[in-house]
């Protein structure tokens, strides 16, 4: 199974649009959204081609390959506009003998751990900042932020068999982890 992981959209259609083209090319089963889809939040300039609508619109072409939970700039407002569930705070995956702990960031995150088990995996966005690393017993993965990164570039996760890259959509590597240890 390949999954596509991106975070913090912050309503950017371009970014979406050049998400959801990596998406095909990688030829990902599904898409896994970290939170903050559509709205730009106070704190967030407005990211390029700002256009929550028509984000919201080529999601819901995806919507049954789309697992998502809730970024502290998403809202009940944003789930009507939504036709896929995205207002849980946080969920868990199980891959390949890996339990993922999907959150976005701003409650769990690597200063602040979820109950996790030896070799589990936490990932989650929120700081627009690329991770890839084990601590301990458990890897820490941040994809970044596809529309608005707070240090290097816009960038998305690729996990496959037991391999999770994140790369920028000029195909290049910014980390990759091995999840097997």
């Amino acid at each position: 199974m390949k999954l596509m992981f991106i975070s913090d959209v912050h309503g950017s259609a371009y970014y979406m649009e050049k998400s959801l083209e990596q998406f095909e090319q990688e030829k990902c089963d599904y898409l896994i959204s970290l939170g903050d889809l559509l709205y730009h939040g106070p704190r967030n300039d407005l990211p390029k081609d700002y256009a929550p609508k028509k984000v919201a619109a080529m999601l819901n072409e995806y919507k049954n390959k789309i697992i998502s939970v809730r970024g502290n700039c998403d809202s009940e407002v944003d789930q009507m506009m939504l036709e896929f569930p995205m207002l849980s705070d946080y969920t868990h995956l199980f891959i390949d003998g890996h339990r993922f702990f999907l959150t976005h960031g701003h409650h769990y995150h690597k200063d602040a751990l979820p109950p996790l088990s030896k070799n589990d995996v936490l990932v989650y966005g929120h700081y627009h900042v690329p991770l890839a690393q084990k601590a301990g017993d458990i890897f820490i993965l941040n994809p970044s932020s596809v529309s608005l990164p707070k240090a290097g570039t816009n960038s998305f996760g690729i996990y496959e068999n037991h391999i999770f890259t994140i790369k920028t959509f000029e195909d290049e590597i910014v980390a990759s982890i091995d999840l097997r240890g």
